[in-house]
């Protein structure tokens, strides 16, 4: 049968059949279309690129590291992955919950109703080793993260000066923790350098220093910084020894100490100076001290029952050993 035939009886084989089919080769067919990937939040470059496009961080001007993810203590279940974001005018640890799964993202506080509301803040909050006054123990502790260069430190600084010790005389204890901007500030660090030097001497004198290079700030530079700090020491050649203090500032000895601050603000993402945290409440910015006074009557009302912030909150796991205490 001639070919032609054979197929015009095809066409009408499928034509009494209903429908018109089209003869399709084997290589004419389509494979199946594989389903498209899950974008994953542990995918680094993803989540990257994400954040960038949420929080409109220029790649130019804004460096993002994103740290391995691992359990979360906050919230069992989620995992934690801690975002570093670098720039010219510091560095921030972001936190991030994220899904098991990798779907779903979560940034904002999680709350334990058993626990001080401050918990997260006051399990980083280190202040062995730092400059203080008032009374240890303490229900209250203040912990003052500050600049010696920073404007608006200075009147905040003379405000808790004058004020927290006369009005609080056994309840309160203060902390200072340096953190100096250096990208904003260019003495900043080298003074809080001399105020480790000088505590390392005589912790009682640092708060001669403190009060003594707020008072100053406006005299000081770069350039004139070391010659001022010795100035200052002359003057109190009792309490310090000029030619060891001298020593210390040439070799930046107390530099670690400095750093390992800067490191606690980062943890605790400290935005700016000054920062206080009263029993782990974030009060950013400059205080005045009829707003000050009333959130630490507050917090001695409160932890006269509460009992879980101040000195003595047991948040401190101690080993048993004579040198408890």
């Amino acid at each position: 049968m001639p070919f032609s035939l054979r197929k015009s009886l095809f066409v009408l084989c499928v034509a009494g059949l209903g429908g018109c089919l089209t003869a399709q080769t084997p290589s004419a067919v389509k494979a199946p279309t594989a389903p498209a990937a899950k974008k994953s939040a542990f995918d680094k470059a993803e989540l990257e690129f994400y954040l960038r496009h949420r929080n409109l961080w220029p790649a130019a001007e804004v460096k993002v590291e994103i740290g391995d993810p691992k359990p979360s203590q906050q919230l069992p279940g989620m995992l934690e992955v801690t975002v570093r974001l670098t720039w010219s005018g510091g560095s921030l640890d972001d936190l991030y919950l994220v899904s098991k799964d990798g779907q779903k993202i979560v940034k904002g506080d999680v709350f334990d109703i058993a626990q001080n509301p401050f918990k997260p803040d006051l399990d980083k909050l280190k202040t062995q080793f730092q400059p203080s006054f008032g009374t240890p123990g303490a229900s209250v502790v203040i912990a003052l993260f500050g600049d010696f260069e920073c404007p608006a430190c200075k009147p905040e600084a003379k405000m808790l000066r004058d004020n927290l010790l006369s009005a609080f005389p056994t309840q309160v204890r203060l902390y200072f923790k340096d953190y100096p901007l250096e990208q904003l500030h260019p003495w900043a660090k080298m003074a809080s350098i001399a105020g480790r030097c000088v505590y390392r001497q005589n912790p009682l004198a640092f708060w001669e220093y403190f009060d003594w290079i707020y008072a100053h700030q406006d005299e000081i530079t770069t350039d004139n910084l070391q010659s001022k700090v010795v100035e200052f020491a002359k003057g109190k050649e009792n309490d310090i020894d000029v030619l060891q203090l001298t020593r210390c500032l040439e070799a930046r000895a107390s530099e670690a100490e400095v750093d390992k601050n800067i490191a606690d603000a980062h943890a605790l993402q400290v935005m700016a100076t000054p920062t206080m945290f009263v029993n782990g409440r974030r009060l950013q910015g400059q205080m005045d001290w009829p707003r000050l006074e009333k959130i630490v009557e507050n917090e001695i009302e409160y932890q006269k029952t509460a009992k879980n912030a101040g000195e003595d909150c047991g948040c401190e796991i101690k080993v048993p050993s004579p040198l408890s205490n």
